[in-house]
């Protein structure tokens, strides 16, 4: 169903349940509360092709894409890991397509946050485990770094700004549901629509194809 749709909207305080994320649907708009986990590629690389694993729980939890620009401070109580948030921006997720099954099924991961969507596989992934992608707007990276309270936690810090960061949120969002778990992708609706109107002016310009 269509992002223009009258859709739902959901709280989540992680972590989440299956039947939770198996209840969201293309279109609809979710606010993440508690815990956000900061991932990206140089994070991943170590987990699953180096062999390297986190201490941290990451079941029924949500990651974003981000490589986070961040700046150290003594340890308190605003900041117990050391470190305070400058910019939380968030990136494009395409190119970290191979991890989404391994983040499921090795570390319970259910929701992923992101730029642009993922794949084919991806949505084999959510359907399969129960998990969604949730697409947030680019350029908003102010924006999103007011939703995060504190930098709680960080594993794998020799990674340092693809460390694995363990941020406490509130009001997350709203994010976009661009792929669920039953087989819904805006992304491909986005697609074939282009497919379709191209066809359209394609005969109206009077251009066969071969």
């Amino acid at each position: 169903m269509g992002v223009l749709n009258a859709m739902a909207h959901h709280e989540i305080s992680t972590p989440a349940s299956e039947a939770q994320i198996r209840a969201l649907r293309t279109g609809d708009t979710v606010t993440l509360q508690h815990t956000l986990y900061g991932i990206r590629d140089a994070t991943q690389i170590h987990m699953f092709d180096r062999g390297r694993r986190t201490r941290f729980d990451l079941r029924g939890h949500a990651v974003i894409h981000t490589a986070p620009n961040v700046r150290r401070v003594p340890v308190d109580t605003l900041h117990p890991a050391g470190y305070a948030p400058v910019c939380i921006g968030t990136t494009t997720s395409d190119r970290m397509e191979r991890f989404t099954r391994p983040l499921m099924q090795q570390y319970g991961v259910r929701m992923i946050v992101g730029k642009g969507g993922l794949r084919e596989e991806s949505l084999r992934a959510f359907a399969e485990f129960g998990g969604v992608y949730l697409a947030i707007v680019g350029g908003t990276a102010a924006l999103e770094s007011t939703w995060i309270e504190a930098i709680e936690d960080v594993d794998l810090d020799d990674l340092n700004p693809e460390s694995l960061w363990k941020f406490r949120v509130r009001d997350f969002g709203p994010l976009l549901v661009g792929m669920d778990s039953h087989g819904g992708s805006l992304y491909e609706e986005v697609r074939e629509q282009v497919r379709d109107r191209r066809e359209q002016v394609l005969q109206r310009l009077g251009v066969t194809r071969s």
